[in-house]
């Protein structure tokens, strides 16, 4: 059996995405479909695992949608780059999303609105060297050797992805992207959604990773220290200080987000953008920032336990 597409699927979800597995153009004895349910993704992964029998391991995202030549153009990938171990691809926004999270799918592509993790939503050149920046467990195609080797961390859901990756380019794997290999997946529909979201992946990142090794990638502290120093300047408001020097940063970035939402807004054919990504591009950067300092916290705590 060539692939085991494994879907872990929490306890009050349904698996939207079986209705475009089922409309995949590839022989159905060459795959199988494992469904794990729990609360914990991780864990329903590695059970996923110890049940399957492919020899390329397929982790999809229960509510995503995938083109019925998924499977065919993987099988193509892997007999073009039979050194490759793991391969994922871009998670793009459905065609059918509308309103809040239509838009927020913007702002998640946008350099503006997440770096170098912009690179997993939005289809990109071919990467026979990509890191956790380009691809997650939403679509990655795994090759049994390595989970052999490296499991999900339990501990560490919603942000396993990364540190899965990273240990197992550390093991010697090698991790690819491909632009030819999509999944659609669903947004946030809400702000409330939006933030617990990326609050998540802030507070986890501390969590997987030594402070050593975040410091090797200062983007991600920025966020972090653009809300603390927009805590600083509230508070020399409310004691009646204001000082335009201090607020130099604060205006430099309501002018950079008001350009960067012209542009993917022109980018995306969406006038609509124009009004709302200011605001979703504010709460990513705060809701991942405060998480970032939460996780060193809790991280911090856990230690003198």
């Amino acid at each position: 059996m060539k692939f085991s597409l494994i879907i872990p699927v929490a306890p009050y979800r349904n698996a939207e995405i079986l209705e475009s597995i089922n409309k995949l153009d590839f022989p159905k004895k060459e795959y199988e479909i494992i469904v794990e349910n729990g609360t914990n993704a991780s864990e329903n992964r590695n059970r996923g695992f110890e049940k399957s029998r492919g020899k390329i391991l397929v982790f999809l995202d229960d509510d995503g949608i995938i083109n019925n030549d998924l499977l065919n153009n993987a099988e193509k990938f892997f007999k073009e780059h039979p050194e490759i171990d793991i391969v994922g691809g871009p998670q793009l926004t459905p065609l059918d999303e509308k309103g809040f999270a239509k838009i927020s799918g913007y702002a998640l592509s946008s350099k503006f609105g997440g770096w170098n993790t912009s690179n997993r939503y939005e289809k990109k050149k071919l990467n026979l060297n990509a890191d956790e920046t380009y691809l997650t467990t939403a679509i990655m195609f795994c090759r049994r050797e390595v989970m052999d080797k490296i499991k999900f961390d339990t501990n560490l859901w919603p942000g396993e992805d990364p540190k899965f990756i990273r240990e197992s380019k550390n093991a010697g794997f090698k991790v690819a992207y491909s632009p030819d290999l999509i999944i659609y997946h669903r947004r946030r529909p809400t702000i409330k959604a939006l933030i617990k979201q990326i609050f998540n992946y802030g507070r986890v990142g501390p969590l997987g990773e030594k402070f050593s090794e975040t410091l090797k990638k200062p983007f991600f502290l920025i966020p972090s220290l653009f809300a603390m120093y927009l805590l600083f300047i509230l508070e020399l408001t409310l004691f009646g200080i204001n000082n335009i020097i201090l607020s130099f940063p604060l205006i430099l970035y309501g002018i950079l987000g008001l350009l960067f939402s012209i542009y993917e807004s022109m980018k995306n054919q969406d006038i609509n953008g124009i009004f709302l990504l200011p605001f979703i591009f504010l709460t990513i950067h705060l809701s991942y920032g405060i998480g970032r300092i939460w996780g060193h916290l809790e991280k911090t705590l856990k230690k003198r336990r």
